[in-house]
């Protein structure tokens, strides 16, 4: 099933990888602060909501992790987050200082 993918360069689509990046880059597959994309929770392809900030999450794009090294949006690829791996840490990056 091909995806139409222009959602990706649509001014929507920036606009709101931009608010999802401001309120944090904590990467939603590994879980270290630094990302600097936003992916679908779950993939379009799959069902999920293009536009939708609760189905859309901060991710390190192609230069991948600078903490764990990980490539996280393409190990992610076009699988849901429930079927990644995710890496769990000694530190919360969630919380604040």
């Amino acid at each position: 099933m091909a995806t139409d993918r222009s959602e990706l360069t649509s001014y929507q689509w920036r606009q709101l990888r931009a608010r999802i990046l401001a309120a944090s880059d904590v990467c939603v597959v590994c879980g270290h602060g630094g990302s600097d994309t936003a992916d679908h929770l779950v993939p379009v392809s799959k069902g999920g909501a293009r536009l939708d900030p609760a189905n859309v999450a901060p991710i390190h794009g192609v230069n991948g992790c600078p903490v764990c090294l990980r490539k996280c949006n393409s190990e992610k690829s076009d699988r849901p987050l429930s079927d990644v791996v995710q890496l769990h840490t000694s530190v919360d990056w969630f919380a604040g200082p």
